[in-house]
């Protein structure tokens, strides 16, 4: 395979068009396998020349949409999540192009992969077309004519690097475009606590003197929100508090380990939770720090805490109302995750949800901008993002893979 094509635009008819304009004698074939699209080339060899083939795998969202829709688990848009996750992960010194780059992936609707044999002549060019004509983001293998790295990476509608696996690129910035009748229709089907929630935000943010985008979407509605459960709530409280006892020095991380899998929560640490409590260096214990704003969220949404206050200033986990705080009152976790039995109103979460979600905004608008906030600490509301996030099953991510979208 040489590359895979991704796209908000679809249609496997364009591809079959654009193939018969760069090849017009090759043999065209067009079948199906599984849910996918196939289109087949046979292109003759010249006297000089051997045949060669060319095979383009193609499949579509069944309802195209701009963004990853609440229930949609579909075999592409699931790939479409991994894809985000795995480009989540990859190290970018450019803030503005890896957002930005997330949001495309997050309006793809179509995918299509390119392979050969043999060297067909022209190949280039029906790869550049491809790429200009919907707009893709092309995953390029190494060693191919297109390749600008030497390990799979990322291209641009005009086959320029927008990143690789070392965070390499050569774009500074990266179109984002989506068809309005989707984004359109999305937003005239808004239901009144959507459109009640934007408001009193933005109403809250401007009285603050922070900068607003008006633009910002909604986020989804109460009846299309299905929060986390209080025990999985709880259970992820749990592990959270002892991975921060490490954090901070408190205990060991092989200590933490032996915790967790003698209250039986082992199986709840992420891979990379497991990967800190293996080896917490310094520079992973001072991320690992940050979480303190992830704990406050979660007890705040459990009814630990009785305010999630304006992000003005770190929380401080001593505060925690005496019996409420898992491994300072409780000799077994296992005690704390039993003492919930119930979160705070879907509304409440929500509203604080959105509320991040357009602070976030901002405090990434100014880092951009290179421009000092000073009216919320931006650590903190990316920390209190993060964990709404999971609370209410942002794009069904796992907690390693959550994603904070502005």
């Amino acid at each position: 395979m040489i590359c895979t094509f991704y796209s908000h635009d679809f249609g496997f008819d364009k591809i079959v068009n654009i193939a018969e304009g760069i090849f017009p004698n090759a043999k065209i074939n067009t079948g199906k396998e599984g849910e996918s699209d196939v289109l087949e080339l046979d292109i003759k060899g010249g006297l000089f020349s051997p045949s060669s083939h060319i095979r383009i795998q193609y499949r579509q969202k069944e309802n195209p949409s701009w963004k990853f829709e609440p229930g949609d688990n579909s075999a592409i848009t699931n790939n479409l999540r991994g894809l985000y996750g795995f480009v989540t992960k990859l190290p970018c010194a450019n803030d503005n192009l890896k957002n930005l780059f997330l949001q495309k992936i997050a309006t793809l609707n179509s995918e299509f992969s390119l392979s050969q044999k043999g060297n067909a002549k022209g190949i280039d060019g029906l790869i550049k077309k491809l790429a200009s004509e919907f707009d893709a983001v092309v995953f390029a293998q190494p060693r191919t004519s297109i390749s600008q790295a030497k390990a799979q990476h990322f291209l641009n509608s005009d086959l320029k690097l927008i990143l690789d696996q070392e965070g390499n690129s050569q774009v500074d910035t990266l179109q984002v475009s989506i068809k309005s009748a989707y984004f359109d229709a999305s937003q005239s089907n808004l239901t009144q606590d959507q459109q009640d929630r934007k408001a009193q935000n933005i109403e809250l943010i401007k009285a603050a003197g922070i900068k607003v985008n008006t633009h910002l979407p909604c986020i989804e509605s109460e009846a299309d929100t299905t929060l986390r459960t209080p025990k999985e709530i709880a259970q992820r409280v749990c592990v959270l508090t002892i991975t921060n006892l490490v954090a901070f020095n408190s205990i060991t991380g092989e200590a933490a380990a032996s915790y967790l899998q003698r209250d039986n929560l082992w199986e709840f640490v992420t891979p990379a939770e497991r990967e800190f409590l293996a080896n917490p260096t310094e520079e992973k214990k001072m991320y690992e720090t940050w979480k303190c704003e992830d704990i406050w969220t979660l007890l705040w949404a459990i009814n630990k805490v009785d305010e999630l206050p304006f992000p003005n200033d770190l929380c401080q986990l001593k505060l925690v109302p005496v019996g409420n705080y898992p491994t300072r009152d409780f000799d077994n976790l296992n005690d704390f995750i039993a003492s919930v039995t119930d979160t705070r109103p879907k509304a409440e979460i929500l509203n604080a949800n959105d509320l991040y979600y357009r602070l976030n905004w901002a405090c990434v608008d100014a880092r951009i901008k290179g421009e000092e906030i000073t009216t919320v600490q931006p650590g903190v509301v990316y920390e209190r993002q993060y964990a709404l996030n999971w609370l209410i099953r942002y794009m069904d991510q796992d907690w390693d893979d959550v994603s904070c979208d502005t």
